[in-house]
């Protein structure tokens, strides 16, 4: 009986302990997606002379970061 409250109570960490580490990675990537992707695609677009569609998608981030942050 010891064993299988040993074994309920050791899925039920594992669980949580696997919950908070996806939680963990997704904010990893949010922070990685906003400090390197996006200004990375921007750049890329400035680069390759498609500047006419760079200022809307910056325009279209920043609104977004507003919302969220509100």
């Amino acid at each position: 009986m010891l064993s299988v409250l040993c074994t309920i109570f050791l899925l039920v960490v594992f669980f949580k302990i696997l919950g908070l580490a996806i939680k963990l990675s997704f904010g990893i990537l949010k922070i990685l997606l906003y400090l390197v992707f996006f200004p990375g695609i921007v750049l890329a677009l400035i680069f390759s002379g498609v500047f006419v569609v760079a200022i809307p998608l910056l325009i279209i981030a920043g609104l977004l970061s507003l919302v969220v942050k509100a």
